[in-house]
């Protein structure tokens, strides 16, 4: 899934060592979107991709993100774990693939429209015929 937004918070990194020896650490962020209502999307970074996404308040990204639920005790709890953040002027400005030669390329799309001029060969359509509808008065039906 992704979202575009601007961060307004930047929680600081904790970590500790898991009951299996391992290292972790995390940060949340918390992420409003610029939409005509905007919502609040607390999010995280687990691991490696602390250190590999450092975003800054204020900065407008577009991230990338799992969301995971899990239960404890009886209750469940709801996590939002980004995978990716990115510029999102960044997907936008990127250039389309060059194209291989002898690889297949898709027609492009036909543009639906009103005929600008009639094919040649092709005669003009006559005005339609005019239609009386003044009513009979030999017509007996009543509708």
């Amino acid at each position: 899934m992704e979202i575009v937004g601007k961060i307004i918070a930047a929680l600081p990194e904790v970590g500790g060592t898991s009951a299996k020896g391992n290292v972790w650490k995390k940060r949340d962020y918390v992420l409003e979107t610029q939409e005509t209502y905007p919502k609040k999307i607390a999010f995280n970074f687990f691991g490696d991709r602390v250190d590999q996404y450092p975003l800054q308040v204020g900065q407008v990204v577009k991230i990338y993100f799992d969301i995971d639920s899990r239960e404890y005790n009886g209750r469940w709890y709801v996590d939002i774990r980004a995978w990716k953040a990115e510029d999102p002027g960044a997907a936008a400005a990127a250039p389309a693939p060059a194209a291989v030669p002898g690889a297949y390329a898709a027609p492009a799309a036909p543009s639906y429209g009103p005929a600008t001029q009639m094919p040649g060969g092709y005669a003009t359509p006559a005005a339609p015929p005019k239609v009386d509808l003044a009513p009979d008065p030999t017509d007996d039906l009543p509708f």
